[in-house]
């Protein structure tokens, strides 16, 4: 079954109820007031921008989108893409895009225009959705994607030139159901992941996909009716939407905060009265800061009915959950660990109750399989270092158009290796002990130490460079460059940060370390041993080159 039904189902069933809220307190920005249900031009005091929508609002938003892209000649297994930040128009967008039998695509706001062009071809978009915070990178590129495609401007006033009005056009369709069918074997998404060469991957799933990441969560979770779940990452993110999956099962209110002050997200737990809340690690230590200089004080706020905090996305330390216990000792814990080829979180979890396990990443998920397996993918004996493999109904499809990336990551029985190297105890508990891939995950985020080598290479004085992950408390990783000086040149950290502010505030390198580069006799850099050199360095030292 698509998991659309369960928003017509909500839509009969709790019609009248809060599905989703959407909280602005920390933008600025003058944005059309839309599917309003009171006067925010007149706001209370103190009260936060705040949108909410209900579970028939929702329904009817997605079939007038629907409608809309029926109307303009979308159909079934047509890609339309989804380029926005968190609002309330996102989910009904996506649904109407699955309601219709399309195939929704998300893309990372953090693409540069050449990385949106790139997937656009990838994943053969033909619709491009998008915010205003995007019509910038859209219009360097314009003469590039609007010959063949039809670009829909998701925001105020009047459409760029280049596209036409979301709000213009499709409030003006019909908000009933559609007659569609709609399969588990039908391709219901495309998402997008990227090797250690930098150049994404378009990752295919059917319906069947959806809706086991739906049933996963809510079986980990345990959401009810009751529930509200506060939800801080993008939603191009898989694990964003599928731990929301849980409220769409359960019929529940979730809460889109567009904010990750530590103030901002305790206000908003107690002012929408959030019971669920998943964090990213550096989120959860900014908030153990403040806590610890008092900045914010828990006495002053509603937080009782707050039951569970879940972390993903990266490795999460112990102290950091030691330390959050002691502040919230009721709270209920769950690690969750998954990728976007294996549709998000769930696939391995902790599970609540096993907070004495932190540290390792958990067991198989609801209805997973895993295994440990050496380089001829047979397992390794308990205890052993091997590759994490996961099997269920969530592994993606395929690469799209990437069949010998496909074969590289899946067998013929469908298991997924994921490139994790990791070792499983006694009580079968799985540990993470390095990456494959040279992927650094920095505060939830991917970075591909090659794109970043490639661009610190046009620097006239650096001879050789490397990117490799370092630990740190608050991000889990940073990128540190290590850079081998022309002999002849000088380069300072200096002249490093101000040529890299070309590049993305979150792909720019952390650390400098000026020193030889180590490669081996087929060339190819020792990032091992580099992250051996430097894995105790502090992160603060200033390192010059000679």
């Amino acid at each position: 079954m698509p998991i659309t039904k369960y928003l017509e189902r909500n839509a009969d069933e709790f019609g009248k109820d809060c599905a989703l809220v959407e909280l602005n307190p920390e933008v600025k920005e003058n944005r059309r007031i839309t599917w309003k249900e009171y006067d925010l031009t007149q706001p209370e005091p103190n009260l936060p921008y705040r949108r909410e929508i209900s579970w028939s609002i929702f329904n009817e938003k997605a079939n007038r989108c629907a409608h809309y892209l029926l109307e303009r000649g979308v159909r079934k297994g047509d890609k339309v893409g989804i380029l926005m930040m968190n609002c309330l128009e996102w989910l009904p967008i996506y649904f109407g895009i699955l309601k219709i039998g399309a195939l929704a695509v998300p893309l990372n706001f953090r693409y540069s225009s050449d990385e949106i062009d790139y997937c656009l071809n990838l994943a053969d978009i033909s619709v491009l959705f998008f915010g205003p915070e995007f019509i910038g990178r859209l219009e360097a590129i314009s003469d590039k994607i609007i010959s063949h495609r039809l670009l829909i401007y998701v925001g105020e006033g009047l459409a760029p030139t280049f596209s036409e009005s979301y709000f213009m056009s499709a409030m003006n369709y019909s908000s009933e159901n559609l007659s569609i069918e709609l399969s588990d074997d039908d391709d219901a998404a495309i998402y997008f992941s990227s090797g250690t060469t930098g150049f994404p991957k378009a990752i295919l799933h059917k319906h069947r996909a959806l809706m086991h990441s739906a049933i996963c969560e809510q079986q980990h979770h345990g959401q009810t009716k009751d529930d509200v779940f506060l939800c801080i990452p993008p939603l191009y993110h898989t694990g964003a939407k599928m731990h929301w999956f849980g409220s769409l099962i359960s019929g529940s209110k979730a809460v889109l905060l567009r904010g990750t002050k530590p103030a901002t997200v305790i206000k908003a737990v107690s002012d929408e009265l959030c019971t669920i809340v998943w964090m990213l690690v550096p989120w959860a230590q900014d908030i153990l800061d403040s806590l610890d200089r008092k900045d914010v004080e828990i006495a002053n706020y509603n937080l009782s009915q707050w039951r569970l905090t879940h972390m993903g996305a990266q490795p999460i330390p112990r102290k950091l959950v030691a330390d959050w216990l002691k502040y919230f000792p009721h709270h209920d814990y769950d690690t969750n660990y998954g990728l976007s080829e294996s549709i998000g979180p769930g696939c391995v979890h902790l599970g609540i109750g096993n907070v004495d396990k932190v540290g390792a990443i958990g067991i198989a998920g609801y209805g997973w399989q895993v295994k440990i397996v050496d380089e001829n993918r047979d397992e390794v004996p308990q205890g052993e270092v091997g590759e994490l493999a996961v099997f269920g109904p969530g592994v993606m499809v395929c690469y799209y158009k990437n069949p010998e990336a496909t074969k590289e990551v899946m067998d013929d029985q469908g298991w997924l290796y994921t490139g994790d190297m990791a070792q499983m105890d006694k009580d079968g508990f799985i540990t993470l002990v390095d990456r494959k891939k040279d992927v650094i995950i920095t505060g939830g985020e991917n970075l591909y130490p090659v794109q970043i080598e490639d661009f610190l290479r046009k620097m006239e004085a650096i001879k050789d460079v490397a990117v490799i992950g370092l630990a740190d408390q608050r991000l889990g990783e940073i990128a540190a460059a290590i850079i081998e000086v022309k002999q002849g040149y000088t380069c300072t950290e200096e002249d490093v940060n101000n040529f890299c502010l070309e590049l993305p505030k979150y792909k720019r390198p952390r650390k400098i370390i000026f020193a030889s580069v180590p490669r081996n006799p087929t060339g190819k850099i020792e990032k091992t041993k580099l992250r051996e050199m430097y894995r105790d360095i502090d992160p603060f030292a200033v390192m010059k080159a000679d």
